[in-house]
């Protein structure tokens, strides 16, 4: 035997990272010091552009959205997912992306698929400025059956000390602004796969007329990044909390950055709820407080700031109020009236 046929083809791993060393070089930027495929990649930190910087790191994945990428043998999306995904999560703090890693394990490694993935990778990486330094494939067939594969990463940004935004700021009468969703983002997909899959049997390519589409391209809309349409107000005179609207959902990720001694209350009538998550809602027979903690409900993202400031948001970019902050009169930190 040989360690091709125990089912690991270190040619194909070989092909993989020859096949996508240019696509990857368009992310790096002057401080990478290193090509792919080296024992560790190197990046050159230019601290003279910063005074007090704080490191901010996160790793994540996609969940099982990969299941719906498989089923429809669609991989040029779930890529940007990820990145974007990363990106909100370290932004939410005030974070600027600098670089990013990434692990694939796949039960067998497909040269193309990889690179459609990584392609995907790439131009995230690209729109939200950071580079993409190295990442693993590990291809392991007795851990993973048929085409399953796992695709999660580790991303680092940074924030000067002083404009961190940890919530801290967040005073009684501030204003909480929601930015739309594109969909499922990438949280929720195990309910929805039940729902659509399971109780209504239907297809990938089947279309769906109360949401005018196929659930291919539903489900497969990409996760949005908010950090390049906010990133220019990220310090905390202007921004005192953000909160990006994952698994949990509006109550889940708030809570998170309220103070103690303040409530954030949300007005969920306050904008129209996306055809998609009404039709998962009826169909599945949810009720809407579980909905509301399984799915993001059309919201993506929120910032709270001061009511005065809340204007130049609102002006510049397709956002809303959803709700305000007020002194806390019970235990919670989030209510949600329906």
């Amino acid at each position: 035997m040989d360690y091709k046929q125990s089912g690991v083809d270190i040619e194909a791993g070989e092909k993989a990272v020859s096949e996508i060393k240019n696509i990857v070089r368009k992310t790096y930027n002057s401080n990478v010091l290193t090509e792919l495929g080296s024992f560790g990649g190197l990046y050159n930190l230019d601290l003279s552009k910063w005074k007090e910087p704080v490191m901010v790191a996160s790793t994540d994945g996609v969940g099982t959205k990969l299941i719906i990428a498989q089923k429809a043998k669609k991989y040029d999306t779930i890529g940007q997912d990820l990145i974007n995904h990363c990106v909100n999560d370290i932004f939410v703090q005030g974070a600027i992306p600098q670089f990013f890693l990434d692990y694939i394990g796949v039960s067998r490694l497909d040269v193309k698929i990889i690179k459609i993935i990584i392609e995907g990778m790439a131009q995230a990486c690209i729109e939200n400025g950071l580079s993409l330094i190295g990442g693993e494939m590990a291809e392991m067939p007795d851990i993973y059956q048929g085409n399953d594969f796992d695709l999660v990463g580790t991303i680092i940004g940074l924030v000067e000390k002083s404009n961190l935004i940890t919530g801290s700021q967040i005073q009684n009468g501030d204003v909480i602004i929601g930015y739309p969703s594109n969909g499922l983002h990438t949280n929720g997909y195990t309910l929805a796969r039940k729902i659509i899959f399971d109780k209504l049997k239907l297809g990938i390519d089947s279309y769906v007329p109360e949401i005018n589409s196929t659930i291919k391209d539903s489900l497969l809309q990409i996760h949005k990044t908010y950090f390049p349409m906010l990133k220019k107000w990220a310090y905390p005179e202007m921004i005192h909390g953000m909160a990006h609207i994952t698994g949990g959902g509006l109550e889940g990720n708030l809570k998170r950055i309220i103070p103690e001694g303040l409530i954030a209350y949300i007005d969920c009538k306050s904008w129209e709820i996306p055809s998609l998550f009404q039709w998962l809602v009826t169909e599945g027979e949810i009720k809407i407080n579980e909905a509301f903690k399984s799915f993001n409900m059309g919201i993506g993202f929120v910032i709270i700031t001061s009511k005065e400031k809340s204007e130049e948001f609102l002006q510049e970019n397709n956002s809303i109020i959803i709700g305000n902050i007020q002194r806390k009169n019970n235990g919670k930190k989030v209510l949600l009236n329906f």
